[in-house]
């Protein structure tokens, strides 16, 4: 299995349009082959000062797919190449994080 972590940041006042395109995108990545899970996440209210927040303009994406195979795939699927044309401009940035279970 892979997990996928997603930080996505987009330019000021534009995280909602995002959120709202990614999540008419959702149930075609869900529909891939090898999608275990894959939804955004925002900050928590009221979590305290163990929480470092993302601040109003940031998400993560949290994903895991089956494989590295499936991962690929993903990231070729004519959704997304549509989900990120719509999105580009009002995306400031995104770091992706690939990891493996380390159990």
């Amino acid at each position: 299995m892979i997990h996928v972590l997603a930080i996505i940041t987009t330019k000021p006042g534009m995280r909602e349009a995002v959120l709202t395109e990614m999540r008419a995108n959702i149930p075609a990545v869900l529909a891939e082959d090898g999608c275990i899970e894959y939804g955004p996440a925002v900050d928590a209210e009221g979590i305290g000062r163990i929480q470092t927040p993302l601040g109003p303009d940031s998400f993560v994406v949290v994903e895991k797919w089956e494989s590295p195979a499936a991962l690929a795939a993903h990231g070729a699927a004519p959704h997304m190449a549509a989900y990120a044309a719509k999105t580009r401009e009002m995306v400031a940035s995104r770091v992706i994080h690939v990891l493996s279970p380390a159990a």
